[in-house]
């Protein structure tokens, strides 16, 4: 079984070269939204380095595996990956019947939504992606305690702060 520090490696990597949406290097949304899952142990802050290897490079689940990555962090970033032909509100609703892919999708929810992040795209797809990401909040946080989404987003997005407040 591989450790935190090699999941990070192998994800560094994976994204080398790939930039997200505002052009950061992809490595450091993955590291943020790990980040967030920290509190929760090293299977789910390896699930959030790995969560997006599977959509976004030629990793699959298999070779993750291979690779020592521990099948229950392989079972949650596959719960989490993209399905061809399944809409991102089915997407949302099929991980919320699985708790910690929940809050995997929690945290990266959060970071996606940070205004940080989100300031820097052009008006019509930041408030395309804004509401977005509020309906998948929707669904998302009521999968989870509350404390757990608290935790997550007090260190991803503090700025969430305030909607859960008025959700819970």
């Amino acid at each position: 079984m591989i450790s935190v520090r090699e999941a990070e490696v192998l994800a560094e990597g994976a994204h080398a070269g790939q930039t997200d949406k505002i052009g950061v290097p992809y490595i450091e949304h993955v590291r943020a939204v790990a980040a967030g899952l920290s509190p929760f142990g090293d299977e789910l802050v390896m699930a959030g380095l790995l969560h997006d290897l599977l959509e976004d490079t030629d990793w699959t689940a298999q070779r993750l595996r291979d690779a020592g990555v521990p099948d229950r962090v392989v079972e949650i970033v596959e719960a989490v990956t993209n399905q061809a032909g399944m809409s991102y509100e089915e997407k949302i609703r099929r991980i919320t019947v699985d708790p910690e892919a929940t809050l995997v999708k929690i945290a990266d929810n959060a970071h996606n939504s940070h205004p940080d992040r989100a300031s820097q795209l052009p008006a019509d797809k930041r408030e395309r992606l804004a509401a977005k990401y509020h309906s998948a909040r929707a669904e998302l946080w009521p999968a989870a305690k509350r404390a757990d989404v608290e935790t997550i987003i007090r260190i991803v997005n503090p700025s969430l702060l305030g909607e859960l407040d008025a959700h819970y």
